[in-house]
């Protein structure tokens, strides 16, 4: 009796809800279909642990969240939507067979025939959605990369020089020989095995910014013509060529070029990245001192003397040189 008093008492007072019970499992049969069970009615506490527990977002959308939201030309004519993304591209007309894409610093160019309908190009740029997007964020990326390797002209300030981080060092002491800056090597305050390089130049520890950066220019520049001018030498004769004249250059966007006439043209820009990285760029133009162009044949000369040239190429363009 007493126990059939507090068992009543403990359900009078007990407020939980009373969840329903799960269905029992149809048994098989071989004769007729078996209703499939009505599930449960869900609780209202159901769903706000579901949010937690149930399947991630699938890779696309999340790609799609973690984008930027628009990419634009800053001369974009015409705009379009790929994968949920904003495109402002540059449109063009001109004297073309097909449809082409480029894309730049400033973003998407889209050029076309003058005959080719306005759908026409809406398609093409939805085909080529993947590789544009796949670009566009590639060179946001190398953007960002480069902005980041800014340089503050300052005493202290660092850049690289053949691959190796120099600082550069105020030293009004000196004039360095008339040439304005030395590169010095400290061994002695590093650790063993690792070499300090400072780049020593004379200036007063009052110089503006500009002062700090021509000087460094001016002794970098100095050192490409030199180091171009003796792996010029060095791989002409393995290609069989004569180079005439180097000039040094502050393309935005070229590398090097090469004329019929033996002239090489080398950005000096080029001296930041390691001596194989500059190998490549000299075998590259002395090349086209064989063929003047990039066919098979082309690439294959290239290839005789540095095997490895495609990845030194994607080193040009992956790596972030200073911006000046």
């Amino acid at each position: 009796m007493m126990q059939r008093l507090l068992q009543f008492t403990l359900d009078l007072f007990d407020t939980r809800p009373e969840l329903p019970a799960a269905p029992t499992p149809p048994r098989r049969s071989s004769g007729k279909k078996t209703a499939r069970p009505v599930p449960p009615r869900i609780e209202k506490a159901e769903p706000f642990i579901a949010e937690f527990v149930g399947p991630s977002l699938p890779a696309q959308t999340l790609q799609q969240a973690l984008a930027p939201a628009t990419f634009r030309h800053p001369r974009a004519t015409r705009e379009t939507l790929l994968e949920g993304i904003a495109i402002g591209y540059e449109f063009r007309r001109g004297k073309r067979r097909t449809i082409g894409f480029s894309v730049g610093a400033e973003g998407l160019t889209v050029s076309a025939p003058k005959w080719v309908p306005l759908y026409e190009i809406d398609k093409a740029v939805l085909e080529k959605s993947a590789w544009i997007l796949t670009k566009l964020q590639e060179t946001r990326a190398r953007h960002e990369r480069l902005e980041s390797a800014r340089i503050e002209w300052k005493d202290g300030a660092t850049l690289p020089f053949l691959g190796e981080q120099v600082i550069v060092v105020l030293d009004p002491r000196h004039a360095f020989g008339g040439v304005g800056a030395e590169l010095k090597s400290n061994d002695a305050d590093t650790l063993p095995g690792v070499t300090h390089l400072t780049l020593h130049v004379g200036l007063p520890h009052s110089a503006t910014p500009e002062q700090i950066r021509d000087a460094v220019q001016a002794w970098l520049m100095r050192q490409a013509k030199r180091i171009f001018t003796e792996r010029l030498n060095h791989f002409a004769p393995t290609l069989n060529v004569q180079w005439r004249k180097l000039s040094l250059s502050s393309a935005g966007t070229r590398w090097g070029s090469a004329s019929a006439d033996g002239s090489i043209r080398l950005n000096w820009r080029l001296i930041h990245f390691r001596q194989s990285v500059i190998d490549y760029v000299v075998v590259h133009e002395l090349s086209h001192l064989r063929v003047m162009d990039h066919s098979p044949r082309f690439w294959d000369t290239v290839r005789a003397v540095v095997p490895d040239y495609a990845e030194l190429r994607g080193q040009l363009k992956d790596d972030a040189i200073p911006r000046w």
